[in-house]
């Protein structure tokens, strides 16, 4: 980008805010593999992302999101999947029994900290109507959620059951929207506007050819960083007090397929918390930091009956799987940078106003360190 076109870039900001343009719309590239067709947790086939935006009145400011690993019946198809915890200051359910058996049964829901319930209840009403679930008797709901108390009512609990569903009904494959939508409808990162943001990185086929994606729901805080660009410092926003300017909490969901196990998958999602404190993030005692991870890989798609006691599965060697750390940690980054770039100011509850990430200005800091591909000196 030569100084020309950089000053045109300045005095269009309202044009660049209007058109959603994510991170390397920008000449910024983040990391060195690869990424998918649409750049998006839904490069990993199969799966789709469905979002339920409340935008009400001047308090209502939140919503869900749901994540589908595929299309079939969940239940009776499980996925292997991890979940790792950064810092456990939430209210994930479901988190025991992954533990313990090393799957999820059912999409994977992101909503706000007091619609984990309402949730759980859709999850159980989603999986009990299926008509091959009849006999089905249990059923362990995975919810993760942040706190979108400073915008949105969170005490009115305005997320119930339809909405839930209606993410699930709506969710589909291709491009997924980004920022100010379902469970990021609400959410503040680094002192702006966070959201909902995805990423995804594709292995070489020297090394498989797997696809990784992420999807986050980002509200914490720490040092912004962007593509190790100190642009907190540089713009005088970061935390003085260490207590609710830091804290929050970070979703992130990474699926792949990859043939992988539950011990595999764990591995992944610690490399996710890489991701994150590479964009300035730091766990702060009062954030709630999760990682869900799951391989939709179709040949270890584990049957709820099955006539055999035994699990015939195909995974990959422990030597085998660092091209997927490097794919997830790259992926997270990028996905949490999507969400601030896709997310516009807000004002909701009590008047409370948050504004988005000055683009301008962090693209003069991002010039000023020669951090821009295209800039030409």
């Amino acid at each position: 980008m030569n100084k020309i076109v950089f000053l045109i870039l300045l005095s269009t900001t309202s044009v660049i805010y209007a058109q959603n343009m994510r991170v390397r719309d920008y000449g910024i590239e983040i990391g060195v593999l690869k990424t998918g067709a649409l750049n998006a947790i839904t490069d990993v086939d199969g799966v789709k992302v469905g979002h339920t935006t409340l935008i009400e009145g001047n308090s209502i400011r939140t919503g869900v999101t749901a994540i589908l690993p595929h299309s079939g019946n969940i239940f009776q198809q499980k996925v292997p999947a991890a979940i790792y915890l950064g810092n456990g200051f939430g209210k994930l359910a479901g988190y025991s029994q992954v533990k313990e058996l090393g799957n999820i049964e059912t999409p994977i829901i992101l909503t706000n900290t007091l619609g984990v319930p309402a949730a759980s209840d859709a999850l159980i009403t989603y999986t009990l109507d299926h008509s091959d679930n009849s006999d089905v008797r249990s059923v362990n709901s995975i919810v993760g959620e942040t706190n979108d108390g400073w915008l949105n009512d969170i005490r009115g609990r305005h997320v119930k059951e339809q909405h839930v569903l209606d993410a699930i009904k709506n969710a589909k494959g291709g491009t997924v929207e980004e920022g100010n939508v379902g469970a990021g409808t609400g959410t503040i990162c680094f002192n702006y506007k966070g959201g909902i943001g995805t990423s995804s990185r594709r292995i070489p086929k020297s090394y498989g050819g797997y696809t990784v994606g992420v999807l986050v729901q980002t509200n914490f805080g720490g040092i912004f960083e962007l593509n190790g660009v100190p642009i907190a410092k540089e713009l005088d926003n970061y935390p003085r007090q260490y207590t609710y300017d830091v804290d929050g909490s970070c979703m992130i969901v990474v699926l792949t397929d990859a043939p992988l196990s539950s011990r595999n998958l764990e591995r992944m999602a610690k490399r996710a918390m890489m991701g994150l404190a590479k964009t300035g993030g730091i766990a702060s005692n009062g954030s709630g930091d999760y990682v869900i991870a799951a391989s939709t890989a179709k040949e270890n798609l584990i049957p709820y009956t099955s006539e055999s006691r035994y699990k015939e599965t195909k995974e990959l060697r422990n030597g085998a799987v660092t091209p997927l750390f490097l794919a997830t940690i790259e992926a997270t980054e990028e996905a949490i940078l999507n969400s601030l770039f896709a997310a516009k100011t807000m004002k909701g509850r009590d008047g409370h106003e948050i504004e988005a990430l000055p683009i301008v200005k962090a693209l003069e800091v991002m010039k000023k360190y020669r951090a821009l591909k295209t800039t030409k000196e």
